[in-house]
């Protein structure tokens, strides 16, 4: 459809301003060299055809970008970069693509087959001074639909369909834990009363979906969702280490040792404001400002005793003010 629509608009500025082979069979001999008799300048096609790829790859660069790595700066350059690109491509062929000509138009009647006929020789006239048309029309198309893109990504990421796709992890099934050093973690190494801190084997440390908190506890204690049922092998379970309110790391366990205080259970605290989390009921939210609970990492335990992902993450990690819907 915005191939469709460039076409269009590119057809319709040719046809209102003119042909191109009237115009250069009226071109005096002084004409610049490089002007051929239709009037088209070679050099000048050639420009306009880079300047649209530029333009194209350009937008495609800013949504590259949006999507894997979206730096401030790099985002207003690729934007900005594509903006003038496609104004300088635009101001070129206006200057020696499209024929300089003023001309009274005369409006017969309506429904005169001869009058369309004289307009649709008109059209093709205008075309004929450009022997790339058709390439310069498709290099339109995709420099159109690459800034179209680059204005509908920003948008679309509002949403929740492109925006999971942004707050991914670097989780997925068979990924193994490892510690601070990259040694993997045993299931084994796990004790009650006590949290690990773990990271994603060979990925970025410093990811904000990267470090989780494992903790041990007694089985018969769980109550996460029947969907989750399979999730903490061993009384084994992680959670993301970000806390929902306002990003701050997870540092404290609360681990009750005494009859009176037991029936608390088990709970990751947050130092910073307090939220509380239930690590016996899917992270959910106990105490504090969290909005949310703590996004749960599904565990498995391999042939060797390590720790490896069962899948991704239940949600997106971060605070909930940065768009969750859930």
């Amino acid at each position: 459809m915005v191939e469709r629509a460039w076409r269009a608009l590119v057809l319709f500025v040719l046809w209102r301003l003119g042909g191109l082979r009237r115009q250069g069979s009226h071109a005096s001999e002084d004409d610049d060299p490089t002007q051929r008799t239709t009037g088209a300048p070679v050099w000048a096609e050639r420009l306009v055809l880079a300047l649209l790829a530029a333009t194209a790859a350009a937008a495609l660069g800013f949504v590259s970008l949006f999507v894997l790595s979206p730096d401030t700066q790099l985002l207003g350059l690729a934007l900005g970069a594509t903006l003038a690109l496609l104004a300088a491509a635009l101001v070129v062929s206006s200057r020696w693509l499209v024929p300089q000509e003023t001309k009274a138009e005369r409006r017969p009647g309506l429904a005169d087959a001869g009058a369309v006929k004289e307009v649709e020789h008109a059209a093709g006239d205008g075309l004929e001074g450009i022997t790339r048309r058709r390439l310069l029309i498709g290099a339109a198309g995709a420099a159109g639909a690459g800034v179209a893109a680059a204005v509908a990504i920003p948008v679309v990421a509002l949403g929740p369909g492109l925006e999971d796709q942004l707050r991914r992890t670097p989780w997925h099934a068979g990924r193994a834990l490892v510690d601070d050093e990259g040694a993997p973690i045993l299931a084994a190494a796990v004790n009650e009363g006590s949290f690990i801190t773990a990271f994603p084997q060979h990925a970025d440390k410093d990811d904000l979906g990267s470090p989780v908190v494992v903790v041990r506890v007694d089985r018969s204690t769980l109550r996460l969702p029947s969907q989750r049922a399979g999730w903490a092998p061993e009384g084994l379970l992680a959670y993301s280490k970000i806390c929902t309110h306002a990003a701050c790391a997870i540092s404290l366990y609360r681990s009750p040792l005494s009859p009176s205080t037991q029936a608390r259970g088990p709970a990751l605290v947050c130092p910073c404001h307090y939220s509380t989390f239930d690590v016996l009921n899917g992270g959910g939210v106990e105490f504090g400002p969290a909005g949310r609970p703590l996004p749960q990492l599904p565990l498995s335990i391999d042939a060797a005793g390590v720790l490896r992902a069962a899948g991704p993450m239940s949600g997106p990690v971060g605070p909930s003010w940065w768009g969750d819907r859930s």
